[in-house]
């Protein structure tokens, strides 16, 4: 049994949590609001940060990105030398570019072993006890291996790598897919507009993965593709909804305000036009989720633009 805090309760904080306390752990849960989260009796729910990290032998991030900076500088004063940080968040900081693993290097420090835990995952089919398999990434990989066992349960299926970077990459820039995704959907196209979309916003997502050090298998497994097509087609996922009701004609201010939670695509569009600028690389759906998020475009003129664009060769 370990002692497990989690930070963050949202629908997959929640999720990880049942898991956890499912697997026989001891589980601190922590919420700003712990009055809203329901969850098992094992599990205890706190709004207080030092207690839920309290001899915690593995740290479970699972708040939105943009809150990570300020949620690692207030953890890293507080955590066990040993303990691991596991990173189930998905995207990537607007104002630096920087990954998760990036941000707690800089502000935790590299003392404790960093878990990227990632893959197709909707929170409600973990909970319901549907087989789903993801991802735990890891240059440590004792702490890999630890994630794996202590997490995996009966309908959850753990695999490891060391593709941190890849891992994170996949899990970040696939929710900008699906805003694209769903713009398809939402205008009324069918399966062939999305399956294109899938395939060339992998396209992308590798090129950016292997300029910033990322191997190829990792964006070809579960992490990758896996995840890329379970956001892109699930009716359960936030991004691909924001991207129908864009699709459909509706300001991004109204979809915001109709969300429960956080849609890391919309942030993740804008970081990774950064990153792609900065590197020189070319991302269309990227460019063309910006213009219709940002710039006023609307979602017909975007798909015009990209099915519009010089003919070229695949590869």
């Amino acid at each position: 049994m370990k002692r497990i805090a989690i930070i963050g309760a949202g629908s997959w904080g929640t999720a990880l949590a049942v898991i956890s306390a499912s697997a026989g752990h001891q589980v601190q849960l922590w919420s700003r609001n712990q009055k809203s989260i329901q969850i098992p009796s094992s599990v205890t729910v706190t709004s207080d940060l030092n207690a839920a990290l309290d001899h915690a032998e593995l740290v479970l991030f699972a708040a939105p990105s943009h809150a990570a900076r300020e949620l690692f500088t207030s953890i890293a004063p507080h955590l066990d030398e040993a303990a691991i940080i596991v990173s189930a968040a998905k995207g990537i900081e607007i104002e630096t570019g920087k990954r998760i693993s990036e941000i707690v290097n800089e502000v935790a420090g590299a003392t404790n072993p960093f878990v990227c835990l990632s893959g197709p995952s909707f929170a409600k089919e973990v909970v319901a006890g549907h087989p789903t398999a993801i991802v735990a990434a890891s240059k440590d990989a004792a702490a890999a291996r630890t994630v794996q066992t202590e997490l995996s349960v009966e309908n959850l299926r753990i695999y490891t790598n060391a593709d941190v970077i890849g891992t994170e990459i996949g899990g970040s820039v696939k929710n900008v897919m699906a805003i694209a995704a769903g713009m398809a959907a939402g205008l009324g196209f069918g399966s062939n507009s999305v399956a294109a979309l899938i395939t060339r916003g992998l396209a992308e997502i590798t090129r950016l993965a292997r300029r910033e050090g990322a191997q190829v298998e990792t964006l070809m497994g579960l992490a990758g593709l896996g995840d890329l097509v379970l956001t892109c087609t699930g009716e359960l996922s936030r991004n691909r909804f924001v991207g129908v009701e864009l699709g459909k004609g509706k300001r991004l201010e109204e979809i915001v305000a109709e969300l429960s939670e956080v849609a890391e695509g919309i942030k993740t569009a804008r970081a990774v036009k950064q990153l792609a600028n900065r590197a020189n690389l070319e991302m269309p759906i990227v460019n063309e989720v910006n213009a219709v998020l940002y710039d006023g475009k609307s979602a017909g003129d975007a798909v015009s633009e990209l099915m519009s664009r010089p003919l070229r060769e695949e590869a």
